[in-house]
C-alpha cells in the first residue's frame, strides 16, 4: 500500500506560480513512476505529466499544452514529488492529482489505468 497527499494548492493569478508536492508514504519502495492529473469542472480528467524513474537515472513527460510552463521533479529522500507550474493560465485551472504505479513494467504513460494509488488532490485556481 501506498498513501499519497498532495498539498501547494491555492488561488493564484494569471501569470503566477504554483508549486504541487506530493509525498508518499507506505511501501514507497514499490515504486517506480508517478503523474500529475488535473480535473476541471464538468471536464474529463487529463494527463498532465509523469516521471518515472530506474537507479539514479530520471525520465519526465508533459502534455504539450504545459510544455514550457510545467517541471515535474522528485526528491526521493523525502518520498516527494513536484509540480512547479509557471505562467499559470485560467484553464489551468482544476482539482490536481497525483498517482503513482508500482510495476515496472512498460505502460501508457498518460492512462489513468496504469496507476495504482491516487491521492485526493488538491484544487488550484487560476484568475484572469
Amino acid at each position: 500500500q501506498v498513501q499519497l497527499v498532495e498539498s501547494g494548492g491555492g488561488l493564484v493569478q494569471a501569470g503566477g506560480s504554483l508549486r504541487l508536492s506530493c509525498a508518499a508514504s507506505g511501501r514507497t519502495d514499490s515504486g517506480y513512476a508517478m503523474a500529475w492529473f488535473r480535473q476541471a469542472p464538468g471536464k474529463e480528467r487529463e494527463w498532465v505529466g509523469g516521471i518515472n524513474w530506474s537507479g539514479t537515472s530520471t525520465s519526465t513527460y508533459y502534455t504539450d499544452s504545459v510544455k514550457g510552463r510545467f517541471t515535474i521533479s522528485r526528491d526521493n529522500a523525502k518520498n516527494t514529488v513536484y509540480l512547479q507550474m509557471n505562467s499559470l493560465k485560467p484553464t489551468d485551472t482544476a482539482l490536481y492529482c497525483c498517482a503513482i504505479r508500482t510495476s515496472k513494467n512498460s505502460y501508457a504513460i498518460g492512462a489513468a489505468s496504469s496507476y495504482d494509488y491516487w491521492g485526493q488532490g488538491t484544487q488550484v485556481t487560476v484568475s484572469s
